[in-house]
């Protein structure tokens, strides 16, 4: 397993305000994926999508992206296929508020690693609500390792087990929870960081955050992640 990593630069056409901005950008990365009939299929099925990705940058004092500036967007997967479509494929898409521009591709070694950061909230979806109000830290981190976990098996196929420390230490880097819109949904969610276990399979797992993102909504903007090398 390798993590994919794309800078894109994006020409806005339009000025966006930082709470509006992801919902733009997924729908330029969505009108992107269904022009390949393959990815389109991939993109409209109920499964991990295998990518996530972080807010333009920089980020204007004024939380509003301008109009006639480029910016820059890191896109992160796990797949080979989705990492050359986003820097062959993105570089000609356009939407009415942004145009792809360039794309540069790295791969990120697989290094031990000490923590890693969310730069984007973690969403946990629920049909009672934001997270906090409904369940307790102990399920809240339940899910945060399943969930990690179910990605490793639906990518490799296999059942990895779950008796194992994911991390030493969870910090939570806000108090009050994170507005994420979406679909003129408000959404609740948390920026935290995760101080990774020293054992193998913890940091296979860290490992794969840094491409498929942590949580729920990878695929809309949420829980992408940084990384500090031990």
């Amino acid at each position: 397993m390798r993590v994919y990593q794309i800078r894109l630069k994006l020409y806005f056409l339009t000025s966006i305000p930082v709470g509006k901005v992801q919902e733009k950008l997924t729908a330029f990365i969505d009108k992107s994926l269904g022009r390949v009939d393959e990815l389109l299929q991939m993109h409209e099925e109920n499964r991990f999508k295998s990518y996530s990705y972080d807010l333009p940058y920089p980020l204007e004092q004024d939380k509003v992206y301008k109009e006639g500036k480029i910016y820059t967007v890191t896109i992160r997967t796990v797949d080979p296929k989705l990492a050359k479509h986003f820097r062959e494929v993105c570089v000609n898409n356009y939407t009415w508020e942004m145009k792809g521009l360039t794309a540069e591709m790295r791969i990120i070694p697989e290094r031990k690693i000490a923590s890693i950061y969310t730069l984007t909230p973690v969403i946990l979806k629920d049909y009672r609500g934001y997270w906090r109000e409904n369940m307790s830290l102990e399920a809240f981190e339940e899910r945060l390792k399943i969930n990690l976990i179910k990605k490793w098996n639906a990518l490799h196929g296999e059942k990895l087990q779950e008796d194992f420390e994911l991390y030493t230490l969870l910090e939570f880097m806000n108090e009050d929870p994170i507005v994420m819109e979406y679909k003129k949904i408000r959404l609740l969610g948390d920026k935290i960081r995760l101080q990774i276990a020293d054992n193998e399979t913890a940091q296979k797992l860290a490992y794969l955050a840094l491409g498929t993102g942590l949580l729920e909504m990878n695929s809309r903007g949420a829980g992408f992640v940084n990384y500090r090398w031990s």
